[in-house]
């Protein structure tokens, strides 16, 4: 009794897609190709426009002290 992919009528015994589910993606196929590169552009979009805010800050109003902070010495314990 074959089971998994090859009880699909979707799918050929050599794993490729059969002709049914390309006829039956084709519908949805330019849909769903300008809803990725949407998604593409927004995320890209973002991205962009976090570079260019985090770029634009100088970082002037921060103090950075002289010497790094020496921790104190702990007495020795008994």
């Amino acid at each position: 009794m074959p089971t998994g992919i090859f009880n699909s009528t979707y799918y050929g015994k050599d794993y490729r897609a059969g002709s049914a589910l390309l006829r039956a993606r084709r519908p949805y196929l330019v849909k769903n190709t300008v809803t990725g590169l949407s998604l593409v552009a927004l995320t890209i979009g973002i991205y962009a426009y976090t570079l260019r805010a985090v770029g634009q800050d100088d970082f002037s109003d921060v103090k950075v002290p002289d010497a790094p902070a020496t921790p104190k010495q702990q007495p020795e314990q008994k």
